[in-house]
Protein backbone atom coordinates (compact mmCIF):
# COMPACT_ATOMS: atom_id res chain seq x y z
CA UNK A 1 0.00 0.00 0.00
CA UNK A 2 1.43 3.34 -1.03
CA UNK A 3 -0.47 6.39 0.17
CA UNK A 4 0.10 9.11 -2.38
CA UNK A 5 -1.56 12.07 -4.03
CA UNK A 6 -1.89 12.25 -7.78
CA UNK A 7 0.07 14.66 -9.90
CA UNK A 8 -2.17 14.94 -12.97
CA UNK A 9 -4.52 17.92 -12.94
CA UNK A 10 -6.45 16.33 -15.83
CA UNK A 11 -7.33 13.26 -13.75
CA UNK A 12 -8.68 15.42 -10.93
CA UNK A 13 -10.62 17.58 -13.38
CA UNK A 14 -12.19 14.48 -14.97
CA UNK A 15 -13.48 13.45 -11.52
CA UNK A 16 -14.59 16.94 -10.56
CA UNK A 17 -12.19 17.01 -7.59
CA UNK A 18 -10.25 20.21 -6.86
CA UNK A 19 -6.56 19.52 -7.55
CA UNK A 20 -5.52 21.97 -4.82
CA UNK A 21 -7.23 19.83 -2.16
CA UNK A 22 -5.43 16.57 -2.92
CA UNK A 23 -3.12 16.86 0.12
CA UNK A 24 -6.05 17.46 2.48
CA UNK A 25 -7.92 14.55 0.90
CA UNK A 26 -4.92 12.25 1.45
CA UNK A 27 -4.70 13.34 5.09
CA UNK A 28 -8.32 12.38 5.51
CA UNK A 29 -7.92 9.03 3.71
CA UNK A 30 -5.12 8.18 6.11
CA UNK A 31 -7.20 9.22 9.11
CA UNK A 32 -10.08 7.05 7.91
CA UNK A 33 -7.76 4.09 7.21
CA UNK A 34 -6.35 4.33 10.72
CA UNK A 35 -9.88 4.35 12.16
CA UNK A 36 -10.94 1.39 10.01
CA UNK A 37 -7.94 -0.62 11.18
CA UNK A 38 -9.15 -0.19 14.78
CA UNK A 39 -12.26 -1.59 16.43
CA UNK A 40 -15.55 -1.67 14.51
CA UNK A 41 -17.97 -0.05 14.06
CA UNK A 42 -16.35 3.15 12.80
CA UNK A 43 -17.95 6.53 12.21
CA UNK A 44 -16.43 9.57 10.57
CA UNK A 45 -17.68 13.06 9.82
CA UNK A 46 -15.82 15.76 7.95
CA UNK A 47 -15.98 18.22 5.10
CA UNK A 48 -15.19 15.48 2.56
CA UNK A 49 -16.46 12.16 3.95
CA UNK A 50 -19.18 11.21 6.39
CA UNK A 51 -20.27 7.72 7.40
CA UNK A 52 -21.77 6.01 10.44
CA UNK A 53 -21.25 2.55 11.95
CA UNK A 54 -19.09 1.01 9.25
CA UNK A 55 -17.64 -2.45 9.88
CA UNK A 56 -14.28 -3.26 8.28
CA UNK A 57 -14.07 -7.03 7.80
CA UNK A 58 -12.30 -9.40 7.45
CA UNK A 59 -9.62 -8.13 9.79
CA UNK A 60 -5.94 -8.50 9.19
CA UNK A 61 -4.30 -10.82 11.70
CA UNK A 62 -1.88 -8.08 12.87
CA UNK A 63 -4.79 -5.96 14.15
CA UNK A 64 -2.66 -2.81 13.90
CA UNK A 65 -2.43 -0.27 11.12
CA UNK A 66 0.19 -1.00 8.46
CA UNK A 67 3.33 1.02 9.05
CA UNK A 68 2.88 2.98 5.84
CA UNK A 69 -0.56 4.25 6.83
CA UNK A 70 0.42 5.20 10.37
CA UNK A 71 3.74 6.71 9.32
CA UNK A 72 2.19 8.68 6.50
CA UNK A 73 -0.51 10.04 8.80
CA UNK A 74 2.10 11.18 11.27
CA UNK A 75 4.52 12.53 8.70
CA UNK A 76 2.54 13.78 5.71
CA UNK A 77 4.28 16.75 4.19
CA UNK A 78 2.76 18.34 1.14
CA UNK A 79 5.16 18.72 -1.71
CA UNK A 80 4.26 19.98 -5.13
CA UNK A 81 3.19 16.49 -6.18
CA UNK A 82 3.48 13.96 -3.38
CA UNK A 83 3.45 12.97 0.23
CA UNK A 84 5.31 10.76 2.63
CA UNK A 85 4.72 7.27 3.91
CA UNK A 86 6.73 4.14 4.50
CA UNK A 87 7.41 4.16 0.79
CA UNK A 88 7.94 7.53 -0.81
CA UNK A 89 7.77 8.22 -4.53
CA UNK A 90 9.89 10.80 -6.23
CA UNK A 91 8.22 13.74 -7.90
CA UNK A 92 7.02 12.56 -11.35
CA UNK A 93 7.19 16.13 -12.64
CA UNK A 94 10.85 16.62 -11.82
CA UNK A 95 13.64 15.79 -9.44
CA UNK A 96 13.21 15.72 -5.69
CA UNK A 97 14.80 18.80 -4.19
CA UNK A 98 16.99 18.65 -1.10
CA UNK A 99 14.63 21.03 0.72
CA UNK A 100 11.77 18.55 0.17
CA UNK A 101 13.83 15.78 1.76
CA UNK A 102 14.75 18.10 4.65
CA UNK A 103 11.06 18.93 5.19
CA UNK A 104 10.27 15.23 5.28
CA UNK A 105 13.19 14.52 7.63
CA UNK A 106 12.03 17.28 10.00
CA UNK A 107 8.41 16.07 9.95
CA UNK A 108 9.47 12.49 10.63
CA UNK A 109 11.72 13.56 13.52
CA UNK A 110 8.80 15.52 15.00
CA UNK A 111 6.75 12.32 14.80
CA UNK A 112 9.52 10.32 16.51
CA UNK A 113 10.69 8.62 13.31
CA UNK A 114 14.00 8.55 11.48
CA UNK A 115 14.16 9.14 7.73
CA UNK A 116 16.71 6.30 7.59
CA UNK A 117 13.81 3.93 8.35
CA UNK A 118 11.90 5.12 5.29
CA UNK A 119 12.06 3.11 2.09
CA UNK A 120 12.87 5.72 -0.50
CA UNK A 121 11.35 4.83 -3.88
CA UNK A 122 12.61 6.73 -6.89
CA UNK A 123 11.25 6.67 -10.39
CA UNK A 124 11.94 7.38 -14.00
CA UNK A 125 10.22 10.00 -16.10
CA UNK A 126 9.24 8.82 -19.54
CA UNK A 127 9.29 11.40 -22.32
CA UNK A 128 7.48 10.26 -25.44
CA UNK A 129 8.68 11.67 -28.78
CA UNK A 130 5.21 11.33 -30.33
CA UNK A 131 1.82 9.66 -29.81
CA UNK A 132 2.94 6.28 -31.19
CA UNK A 133 6.49 5.76 -29.94
CA UNK A 134 7.97 4.40 -26.73
CA UNK A 135 10.07 6.60 -24.47
CA UNK A 136 13.87 6.64 -24.53
CA UNK A 137 15.05 4.33 -21.72
CA UNK A 138 18.58 5.76 -21.55
CA UNK A 139 17.24 9.29 -21.03
CA UNK A 140 14.70 8.13 -18.43
CA UNK A 141 17.39 6.35 -16.38
CA UNK A 142 19.78 9.35 -16.25
CA UNK A 143 18.42 10.66 -12.87
CA UNK A 144 18.97 7.30 -11.09
CA UNK A 145 22.52 8.05 -9.81
CA UNK A 146 21.40 11.40 -8.34
CA UNK A 147 18.38 9.75 -6.71
CA UNK A 148 20.65 7.07 -5.24
CA UNK A 149 22.89 9.79 -3.80
CA UNK A 150 19.78 11.27 -2.13
CA UNK A 151 19.06 7.93 -0.44
CA UNK A 152 16.62 6.31 -2.85
CA UNK A 153 17.16 2.54 -2.85
CA UNK A 154 14.20 1.19 -4.84
CA UNK A 155 13.11 2.41 -8.26
CA UNK A 156 9.85 2.19 -10.14
CA UNK A 157 10.11 1.67 -13.89
CA UNK A 158 6.99 1.00 -15.97
CA UNK A 159 7.95 -1.35 -18.83
CA UNK A 160 5.01 -0.39 -21.06
CA UNK A 161 6.47 3.12 -21.38
CA UNK A 162 9.59 1.72 -23.01
CA UNK A 163 8.52 -1.41 -24.91
CA UNK A 164 5.41 -2.46 -26.78
CA UNK A 165 6.29 -6.17 -26.61
CA UNK A 166 4.79 -7.98 -23.59
CA UNK A 167 6.98 -11.00 -24.37
CA UNK A 168 10.09 -8.83 -24.12
CA UNK A 169 9.54 -7.56 -20.56
CA UNK A 170 12.10 -10.00 -19.09
CA UNK A 171 14.77 -8.82 -21.52
CA UNK A 172 13.71 -5.22 -20.87
CA UNK A 173 14.18 -5.66 -17.10
CA UNK A 174 17.64 -7.15 -17.63
CA UNK A 175 18.49 -4.17 -19.86
CA UNK A 176 17.34 -1.75 -17.15
CA UNK A 177 19.58 -3.49 -14.60
CA UNK A 178 22.56 -3.48 -17.00
CA UNK A 179 22.15 0.22 -17.72
CA UNK A 180 21.70 1.17 -14.03
CA UNK A 181 24.78 -0.86 -13.08
CA UNK A 182 26.75 1.04 -15.76
CA UNK A 183 25.40 4.43 -14.59
CA UNK A 184 26.24 3.75 -10.95
CA UNK A 185 29.60 2.00 -11.36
Amino acid sequence: MLPNVGWSRDEYAALGVPFSRRGKLLDEYLEIWAKLWGPSPVSHESEYYTFQDVYFEPRHTARTAPDCASAARACTTRWSAGSSGTAMPSNPLGKVKSEHLQTLKTAMAAAGRDIADLEMIGSTRAVFPDDNSCADLAKALEPIPEQMAQGFTTFCVKPSQFTGDPNGVGAFCREVMRRVEFLTA
